[in-house]
């Protein structure tokens, strides 16, 4: 089968098309999948940069997210049957299981999830990691409640578009950081009551207003750095930061966040996987569940901004890279 393979640690030139064995049912609770989509994440180039989790154990084929149709199914499986169209979360970090930047794969079945009709091949590509993310991010860690205030940075982003609307979806008030007025129509769009555009107001003033200077419930960061430190000043007294980035914060920042009595968050979706977390992977594919309802009612979609062939996964690491993409990158693997 064709895949995308990545030899050594490094740039978009490490990555290349080869051909590889069929991969092979690794129990009778796997299934193959012949693959028609891949989604792409930050977590691909960041594992491409220095080699995956193992980097004495390349070639790996990277990509998290994957699309497509059951073609053989493991003696044990029932939650499926050969030619089921599914999506999922599954390998592409280097830690031993291939990902889906191939024709092929495979995926225990209680880690698939069954795709909708609503979804093409390639929207259902882009929602699994940034699903999750955003899902054990605003449920799992904060609690988010009804009538609580919610400022998402980056709200047009992969994760971020999705985490409008889901907050809606669970009756939050939220306000979001984009950097045009093109990705304010869209955040609207999604749901958002207030949007700041970061390069030409400080969005802490902006939230402090828009919350008579109180600062909201949670704050969700998914981009880190100045913007995560800045974060504890928009966060009300007792409230909660959920970041998806290291702590790089400034003595400053640090005073403001154990004054104000801040709740500081990690979340990083790849945890069950590295951990080898049998029920927590299943609970992942439960949110996905959640998601296929809510698409399929019509409150919930996702953001494809382009979709590349399957060849052209350094190109998407390179968009991606920029840090301004809008929605997800795709890429195709099959009609």
């Amino acid at each position: 089968m064709k895949a995308v393979i990545l030899n050594a640690a490094g740039g978009i030139e490490k990555l290349q098309v080869q051909e590889v064995p069929m991969p092979s049912l690794p129990s009778p609770e796997h299934l193959r999948v012949r693959l028609h989509a891949a989604g792409v994440n930050p977590v691909d180039y960041k594992m491409r940069h220095k080699g995956g989790l193992q980097p004495d154990k390349l070639p790996i084929i990277l990509g998290c997210d994957g699309a497509g149709v059951v073609e053989r199914i493991g003696e044990k499986v029932t939650r499926f049957q050969v030619g089921d169209p599914v999506y999922f979360y599954n390998g592409g970090i280097g830690a031993g299981v291939p990902g889906n930047y191939a024709e092929y794969t495979c995926i225990h079945e209680e880690y698939a999830a069954a795709k909708p009709a609503a979804l093409t091949m390639q929207e259902a590509a882009a929602l699994p990691l940034a699903w999750i993310t955003a899902w054990e991010a605003l449920v799992d860690r904060a609690h988010l409640a009804a009538g609580q205030k919610l400022l998402i940075h980056a709200g047009t982003g992969g994760v971020g578009h999705l985490a409008i609307q889901l907050a809606k979806q669970l009756g939050a008030q939220v306000a979001t950081t984009v950097s045009s007025s093109t990705k304010a129509a869209l955040a609207h769009e999604l749901g958002a009551d207030l949007c700041i555009d970061y390069q030409q107001a400080d969005f802490v003033q902006a939230v402090l207003g828009w919350t008579q200077q109180k600062g909201a419930d949670l704050v969700f960061d998914t981009v880190g750095g100045e913007t995560f430190c800045r974060s504890m000043h928009a966060t009300k007294v007792y409230g909660q930061v959920v970041t998806l980035l290291e702590y790089p914060c400034n003595a400053e920042a640090w005073k403001i966040a154990k004054l104000r009595n801040l709740c500081i968050s990690h979340e990083m979706m790849l945890t069950p996987e590295i951990m080898g977390l049998h029920e927590a992977r299943i609970a992942q594919r439960k949110m996905l569940d959640q998601a296929s309802a809510w698409v399929t009612d019509g409150v919930l979609r996702v953001n494809v901004a382009q979709v590349l062939p399957l060849e052209q996964a350094g190109i998407a690491h390179q968009q991606l890279e920029t840090g301004h993409t809008t929605g997800k990158l795709v890429l195709q693997i099959a009609e």
